[in-house]
């Protein structure tokens, strides 16, 4: 096993310890079946993309190691993810806290609807990173980067988003949780702010960013935004 599949490995078991501590943690029990549902769920996605990529397209998966507010370069978007990291967290610890206080009486078809929104958003960011190599975990442009404007980026132009937007919401439904939805649309204000910021960025670095924005109207969903 060579070093970059050692540490994309790692990074996504890592996470997923941490993530079972998070949920099973704040539920103060491991007696919770819509949380293990859930993280296996999560674990089979994440780990299909990063083997897969670590296969096809090792250039993104070393640019996707990249991550969090330490390895930003932009002072507001450091900001922005700190906000980011505090409202994930949020995202599946309230889910926990509602599991044990029993806040939340959730219809299995509902929390099984969130499991498939996970999916579909895991499966919109996979077309997002087999579009585009350069999709990285921060806000950069790369040496030979250019626009792209095809696939999933032919109908919004920040589609990973978009995908991102069905996790964060999908989520709290999988941990049968109505009150882990406010922190869906926490995250929902904190991903417009780094998208506005972004869009900034790559207008001033990016060649034909400017052209693209004019091609492709909607931000994250067609006919809306």
């Amino acid at each position: 096993m060579d070093a970059l599949t050692k540490r994309a490995l790692r990074g996504t078991f890592s996470f997923h310890l941490a993530l079972a501590a998070l949920i099973f943690g704040s539920a103060l029990s491991v007696r919770f079946w819509q949380g293990w549902l859930f993280w296996f769920v999560f674990l089979a996605c994440s780990l299909t993309i990063t083997l897969y990529f670590l296969r096809h397209d090792r250039a993104l998966i070393e640019r996707r190691l990249k991550a969090g507010p330490a390895a930003e370069r932009e002072e507001t978007q450091k900001l922005i993810l700190w906000f980011a990291v505090v409202a994930v967290v949020a995202a599946f610890v309230v889910p926990g806290l509602d599991h044990h206080f029993g806040w939340s009486s959730v219809p299995v078809p509902v929390v099984l609807a969130g499991d498939v929104l996970v999916i579909l958003g895991y499966g919109i960011c996979f077309l997002v990173f087999r579009e585009n190599s350069f999709a990285s975990a921060i806000v950069e442009v790369g040496p030979d980067q250019r626009v792209v404007t095809t696939g999933p980026y032919a109908i919004v132009r920040h589609p990973m988003y978009s995908g991102a937007l069905l996790i964060f919401f999908g989520s709290p439904l999988a941990l049968g949780s109505w009150w882990g939805l406010v922190t869906g649309v926490v995250l929902t204000g904190v991903i417009v702010w780094r998208l506005l910021d972004e869009e900034r960025y790559l207008e001033r670095n990016l060649p034909g960013y400017r052209e693209y924005e004019q091609k492709v109207r909607w931000r994250l969903v067609p006919q809306v935004w």
